[in-house]
């Protein structure tokens, strides 16, 4: 064997062991760089699946958080339906053992709110009636001058003012013949009105006064109030069944007493309507 060929077959072994080795390393070469690959998709999957474990754990939380809400809210409910169904149940128990008094409780109510209602008719038509009777004494005094006399309603109650200058001489308790023309006129309205009772009531000023039998304005304001109680039913034939006579001296004034002008006022003579109390009472008897 030459040496050519010993070394050709000398080298083969090595020749040979080296071209095994490349392939095995280019194998391994591509094994690596497909594991590296694969590695790197792990690796993304498990940043993947982290994130998602995290929003999973997060929605976990929150939805944890609604349902404890949710039974905080169910719970509530149920305990106020239970109070309502309890309320129901003891308020159906007092209906029906108090259902007939409290019918008759509402019909009392509604009576009574009649009964009211036919009041304040029967006070608007007072009202209108004692309207009608002031227009008619204004009418048929006429023309004389409201310091003299003065007829207006008060409080429900027709007041027939009266001056004394109209009616008396200074000091006296006569009437004189003018105001005799008058109180006719104020009796033919009143006569018109049969169910009506009036009182005369005399008043003074403050200054004293004392005269024959007469010791004060008492005095004074009683015999002044009968002189024109005698005149309305001697002369004019008013019953005297319907009239009262008054008499309040100097103790309710209308004005001060300490003028000439107010003296003036203060004298005076008023025919009043006395309201029809009879009547009034029967009506609240009826209830």
């Amino acid at each position: 064997m030459n040496l050519k060929h010993a070394l050709m077959i000398g080298m083969a072994p090595v020749m040979l062991l080296g071209c095994v080795s490349s392939r095995k390393f280019k194998t391994l070469q591509t094994r690596y760089n497909e594991l590296n690959t694969s590695y790197g998709s792990l690796q993304n999957d498990l940043k993947t699946c982290n994130a998602n474990q995290s929003d999973c754990s997060r929605k976990k939380a929150l939805d944890e958080a609604q349902i404890d809400a949710l039974n905080k809210q169910v719970a509530y409910l149920k305990e106020n339906s239970t109070q309502a169904l309890k309320q129901l149940q003891d308020l159906s128990v007092i209906s029906s053992a108090q259902a007939e008094s409290i019918k008759k409780s509402l019909d009392n109510i509604g009576a009574k709110d009649a009964y009211i209602q036919s009041l304040q008719s029967a006070l608007a038509h007072k009202d209108s009636l004692n309207m009608a009777l002031v227009m008619n004494l204004k009418g048929a005094i006429g023309n004389l001058s409201d310091q003299d006399i003065d007829v207006k309603v008060e409080k429900g109650v027709v007041y027939i003012n009266i001056s004394d200058k109209l009616l008396f001489e200074s000091g006296s308790y006569v009437v004189t013949p003018q105001a005799k023309e008058v109180l006719g006129k104020v009796a033919e309205v009143l006569k018109s009105h049969p169910e009506l009772d009036f009182m005369v009531e005399g008043n003074t000023d403050s200054n004293p006064y004392q005269r024959g039998v007469l010791l004060d304005n008492w005095d004074l304001s009683v015999k002044r109030s009968t002189a024109v109680i005698r005149i309305l039913q001697n002369q004019y034939g008013l019953p005297p069944s319907q009239i009262v006579a008054a008499g309040r001296g100097e103790y309710q004034p209308v004005a001060t007493n300490d003028t000439g002008e107010g003296r003036a006022l203060n004298r005076r003579t008023r025919i009043i309507v006395l309201p029809q109390l009879d009547q009034f009472f029967k009506l609240l008897e009826k209830k």
